[in-house]
Parts: structure tokens; sequence; C-alpha cells
């Protein structure tokens, strides 16, 4: 919960600074950066909240289960598709630097976020009309375990997202790989180390650590499961070490490459921090004050 309540403050203090300057909302860049921290906020959230469950309540009511599965779902695969869009903006900004303003405007990123999430939201809205169609109504009135696959039982439905993953992490791979290799290959045409390559490829290149760390959610479960078979006695710690390193981590690159790495909106970023500490430190002592002529 301190985890989750820190990465928090980090990302409403990000989005924050987001909406108070123009030259943010109004640039294809940052819109994709903000739409990631929302992402991965909102998704921590809801992961955070269902091992919360599991570890006090052990079994919620299957509907509520659900609409929490489903959502986090729709979460947990925005994020590569968000990376391959990120990953083609800096591609776009380097090779293509004179044509830049007209291939990268504000409302084809938006609609770019709206396919994503149109895209993502189709898998967990398959699996539901699979599940109302296969179980008995009375199914979703009962107490369960809230698990993914716990909730969706059909066979039908865990070959269908094998293959959809698969596929589409398979797309975001090959786009991280290609414009990687095209940024480097500008880099070398252009026969000069231009700071802006390398900020470029490096982002790409975390964009790529990103993608890897976002894949082991697709194998942990059999290698958590095979762990706990083996370690019953230390089940909650391998759980929460798994927990750590495919949900939080992640989570944790995002503001890492845009809000520390990136110099202008880190100067923003930091400006808005310094105010805000200010403003608590001021308050405290308001507050004892009035504290003291109450006594």
């Amino acid at each position: 919960m301190l985890v989750w309540l820190a990465l928090s403050i980090i990302n409403s203090t990000m989005v924050h600074t987001f909406l108070r300057h123009s030259l943010f909302y109004e640039n294809p860049r940052y819109i994709m950066f903000i739409s990631m921290v929302i992402n991965d906020a909102l998704q921590l959230s809801l992961v955070t909240a269902l091992y919360v469950v599991s570890y006090i309540f052990r079994k919620i009511h299957a509907s509520v289960c659900c609409l929490l599965i489903m959502t986090a779902v729709l979460t947990t695969r925005s994020t590569p598709l968000i990376l391959a869009g990120m990953a083609v903006e800096r591609y776009v900004s380097i090779c293509f630097p004179l044509h830049y303003s007209q291939m990268c405007t504000v409302p084809r990123t938006l609609l770019l976020i709206y396919v994503i999430l149109l895209l993502t939201a189709t898998p967990p809205v398959t699996d539901l009309l699979i599940t109302v169609v296969k179980e008995p109504p009375s199914f979703f009135q009962t107490s369960i375990f809230c698990d993914h696959s716990l909730l969706f039982q059909d066979q039908s439905i865990y070959y269908k997202n094998c293959v959809f993953d698969g596929v589409y992490l398979s797309f975001v791979a090959l786009t991280l790989l290609y414009t990687y290799c095209k940024i480097m290959l500008t880099a070398r045409a252009a026969s000069m180390g231009l700071a802006s390559v390398k900020r470029a490829r490096n982002t790409v290149l975390l964009h790529g650590v990103q993608l890897l760390l976002c894949m082991l959610a697709y194998v942990v479960p059999s290698l958590q499961a095979a762990l706990i078979s083996l370690f019953p006695r230390l089940s909650l710690e391998i759980r929460y070490i798994f927990f750590l390193v495919v949900y939080i981590i992640p989570r944790f690159l995002s503001p890492v490459i845009y809000g520390f790495r990136d110099e202008q909106f880190r100067k923003y970023w930091t400006r808005y921090l310094a105010c805000w500490s200010h403003s608590i430190i001021r308050v405290r002592p308001v507050v004892l004050k009035a504290n003291l002529q109450v006594k």
C-alpha cells in the first residue's frame, strides 16, 4: 500500500503539471506520455485492490470481481500498445523532422489513444460474452476468489487470449525493434552524436525494457504456482516479490523515462513539487499555532 501511495503521488503531480501548461497538452509526445501515466496509475490501483481483497476477504461477489478483472486486463494490455505509439513518435521526430508537425498532430494522437482503448477492450468484452453464454445466470451471484482463470473458466477463452496476446505483443516488439534500428541508422548517417538522437535511442531502448517487464505478466502465473508448490510456507513472500517485479517496477519506469529524463518536463515538474512542498511546510506551523491557541 505504501508503494502504491508513493507512485500515486508521483503520478498525480505529473498529471497536474501536464494540465497546467499548454506546451504539454498541445504536444503529441507529452499527450502519449500522460496517457501512459494515467493508464499505469489506474492499473496499479486496480491490481493493488485485487491483491488486498484476496488477502482480506478471500472471496467476493462474482459481478464485482468481473468489473475489476476486466478493467485491470484492459489497462494491462494498453501499456504495450502505448509504448509502441511513443516509440513511433520518437522515430518520426528523428527520421522525419521536417514532416513531424504534419504527421504527429494532437487529433491524430487522440485518435490513436481511442483506437488503443478499443483494441484492448475487445478481449475482456469477448471473455464476458462467452462466459454469459456458457455459464448459468446464477454464476454471477456467487462468491469466488477473484482471479481471471476462476472467473472466465471456458477453455476457448484461454486459447483466444493466447492468440491475441501473441499477435499484439509480437507487433509491439517488432515496432520497437524497427524504430530502434532506424534511429540508430539515422545517427550513423548523420555522422555525429546528436544529443536528441541519443535521447531518442535510449528512450526506445527503455521502452523495450518496459515491454519485457510487461511480458512477464504472461509468464509469472505458471512460474509463481510452481514456486509456491515447492515452497508453500513462503507463498505470501513469493506472491509479493512477483507483484513488485511485474506490476510495480514497470509502472515506476514511466516517470523515470519522461519525468526525470525529459529536461523540459522536469523543469516544470520540480518547480511544482517545490511549491507543493513549500505550501505544506507553511501550513503545518499555522495548524500548530491554532492548536496552541485553542489549548
